[in-house]
């Protein structure tokens, strides 16, 4: 079948395109150019399938490369579903909307293709533990995308399409490739992946798990069950604090692996956090807005917020730091038939990928969770009209860090439980800060939230 010249799109439809796709991650910037740097054709059709990376540059001079699956189908046909523009006689469309394009991709890792481009090759890898899937398995959209787009194969494996990339590994690779070789029983295990090998970079496509079937989603468990039996919800998650805790002490359990092996955090590098955590503290007090009576209970109050912070400094010894999951809350989460699952370990898409990569304290993990509880307690009031009972988020709180203080490797956090939770309280209140800047910019009404969480953090006795 006839292929269109893809490095010809329209920059100007191609940037309205992607502005309008719900895992572009720019939307908050303008976009000054788009163009695509390089296209490898996956499959001649009908319909045509190749990959494209495309730049979009902005005007304060930064830039960010996109993954695009596109399909292309004579314009006659009359195709409209996630259409992108018509080229050369085609329609130009992202091809995951189409099953029988997104056909390509089961056959592909059926075969272990390696597919060669004019600047790169796209390679199509699988593990040892895992069937490859049919060529003809069937390929149905899960639907709901984030940063990323999946597809289920066969109802028996799952594939995730990194819209984003970026020179290296994806540390979601990383850690399930780590993850799944050493047994860890708590994730969807790696099964496959596709790299990205060329002039442009070196990069991580997309991984294929196991998928799990019947899981249901941490976050909206906990939204059903605050309404239906809350003390009820509460009596789960000690077993996931074990988790978590178990999970932390396998990611820090091979010191020959440079990637993975714990380090003694320095006095320089926990120095640069504290200072560059204190810088944004003071520039979001500064910019508080003065009518927003949400904010009545911290307004003023940013020193306090930094000078909890420097607490950091005098803790002693802060533990080792190790590679975490570094975005975790109840939405990373499945309650599977038998177990609770951990989801999507590539970290806060926002951040850099070296800055994913680095290894910090798994605390700072906990933190994420804990404040996750405080979230799902407010969302099931502002979205279901439901009051968490009195006392809910403490218990929470406790049920969780029982867990996971009793299923962590000790020597991962400071001696004695007392200084891990002024450690674990530093990382709240910075996590709220950031929950705060983010509610402020997208959800005002959820403001209160976060407000009410750095305001409980002020009021925790000093050690």
């Amino acid at each position: 079948m006839a292929t269109a010249d893809l490095t010809a799109l329209d920059e100007e439809r191609l940037g309205e395109w992607l502005l309008g796709r719900r895992w572009f991650g720019s939307k908050a910037e303008d976009v000054s150019q788009t163009h695509v740097l390089d296209v490898v054709t996956l499959d001649d059709g009908p319909p045509t399938v190749a990959l494209a990376a495309v730049e979009a540059r902005f005007p304060t001079g930064t830039h960010a490369i996109y993954q695009l699956l596109l399909g292309m189908r004579p314009a006659d046909d009359g195709w409209t579903d996630e259409r992108l523009d018509d080229l050369d006689g085609l329609t130009v469309y992202d091809a995951l909307a189409d099953p029988q394009a997104a056909q390509v991709l089961p056959r592909l890792f059926a075969e272990g293709a390696t597919v060669t481009g004019d600047k790169a090759t796209v390679e199509f890898r699988w593990g040892e533990d895992f069937d490859r899937p049919r060529p003809d398995a069937t390929v149905r959209n899960m639907g709901a995308e984030q940063s990323n787009s999946s597809v289920v194969l066969d109802d028996a494996l799952v594939l995730k399409l990194f819209r984003r990339l970026e020179a290296g590994d994806n540390p979601e690779l990383e850690m399930l490739r780590f993850l799944t070789r050493n047994g860890f029983p708590n994730i969807a295990e790696l099964a496959g992946w596709i790299a990205y090998e060329g002039e442009l970079m070196d990069a991580t496509l997309g991984v294929v798990q196991r998928f799990v079937s019947g899981g249901r989603d941490g976050w909206e468990l906990a939204l059903e069950e605050l309404e239906s039996d809350p003390e009820g919800f509460i009596g789960r998650l000690a077993e996931l604090g074990g988790v978590i805790g178990r999970m932390h002490a396998a990611l820090a359990s091979d010191g020959n692996d440079p990637a993975f092996a714990p380090e003694d955090p320095s006095q320089e590098s926990t120095s640069l956090i504290t200072a560059t955590i204190d810088e944004q503290i003071e520039r979001l007090f500064v910019d508080l807005p003065n009518d927003n009576p949400d904010l009545e209970p911290i307004v003023h109050r940013g020193e306090e917020v930094r000078d909890r912070l420097s607490l950091l400094s005098h803790v002693g010894s802060a533990g080792k730091l190790i590679r975490h999951h570094g975005d975790l809350h109840l939405g990373q989460t499945l309650l599977a038939a038998d177990r609770w699952i951990v989801l999507d370990f590539e970290g806060e898409p926002a951040r850099p990928l070296l800055e994913r990569r680095r290894k910090r304290s798994p605390l700072r993990d906990v933190a994420g969770m804990l404040r996750s509880f405080a979230y799902v307690a407010s969302a099931a009031e502002l979205q279901r009209g439901v009051t968490a009972p009195e006392g809910w988020e403490e218990r929470a709180r406790e049920a969780f860090l029982g867990g996971y203080f009793a299923g962590v490797d000790p020597s991962l956090l400071p001696p004695g439980e007392a200084n891990a939770r002024t450690l674990l309280t530093i990382f709240e209140l910075e996590k709220a800060v950031y929950e705060l800047r983010y509610e402020l910019n997208n959800r005002p009404d959820w403001v209160r939230i976060p407000v009410a969480g750095i305001a409980r953090l002020l009021e925790e006795p000093l050690p």
